[in-house]
């Protein structure tokens, strides 16, 4: 019986095999990820920004028009100063953020915050922020990146920090079976890691998606005490003060 060439095993999407037949993941999602933490931080009162109110967003917008350069499209180039420049971006809207969180709680704490209203805001601002960072973080250092994740067979790929359902589902039923990282060659996107995010922030917990390294265990502890801070003891006192 003839097999059909359209069902038949496509030897590039094997594991271990030359991925040259996916399509490289789009800059567009990243770009907006970005601009939208630009926006929240500048938007934040001044007394919880770190110096003048744009300097960080100007930083935050030097630091990503190389990354665009060099990847305007899709994420299929990548450079030692690349790879540093986009950690470098993550890692200012995180610490950026991070230092507003604490002059939060600080104003909290010290009765400096007296508006519940601008309180509330301000708190819904850090913890979309803190999302946004880590979903981030999570889609620049799980398996080498956006670019390797798409470029290398799987065989040359480092190791994993997360494991999704699709890593899994390679002996489910057939229209499981399908979508899953073995038989279609599936690999993780941006949308996904900032689905664990919010997932993260949300339930203080993995869910569907496990951390396996030592570093994505530590920075989901580290997201979960922020969103925690956030969501039990700044939105809480804020809104027990609204009138």
């Amino acid at each position: 019986m003839p097999v059909n060439e359209k069902d038949s095993p496509n030897p590039d999407a094997m594991l271990g095999g030359p991925r040259r037949g996916r399509n490289d993941e789009h800059r567009f999602p990243a770009v907006v990820a970005v601009l939208v933490g630009v926006v929240l931080y500048a938007a934040l009162p001044s007394n919880l920004t770190f110096g003048t109110r744009f300097v960080v967003p100007a930083l935050e917008i030097v630091l990503l028009v190389p990354l665009v350069a060099i990847n305007p499209h899709h994420f299929n180039r990548e450079t030692k100063w690349s790879r540093a420049v986009s950690v470098a971006l993550v890692a200012v809207i995180g610490c950026a953020n991070t230092v507003s969180l604490v002059l939060l709680v600080h104003a909290l704490v010290s009765g400096a915050a007296s508006d519940a209203k601008k309180l509330l805001l301000a708190a819904l601002q850090v913890w979309l922020t803190n999302i946004i960072v880590f979903g981030l973080a999570y889609w620049e250092l799980d398996r080498g990146g956006p670019v390797k994740r798409t470029q290398l067979s799987r065989s040359d790929l480092p190791l994993a920090d997360f494991r999704f359902s699709q890593d899994e589902n390679g002996d489910s039923i057939d229209e499981v079976a399908a979508a899953s990282s073995e038989k279609s060659d599936w690999a993780p996107r941006l949308v996904d890691y900032l689905y664990v995010s919010v997932t993260n922030s949300t339930a203080f917990s993995p869910t569907d998606t496990m951390p396996l390294s030592t570093r994505a265990k530590l920075l989901m502890s580290v997201q979960c005490m922020s969103a925690l801070i956030v969501s039990v003891l700044v939105i809480a006192k804020a809104v027990s003060g609204l009138k």
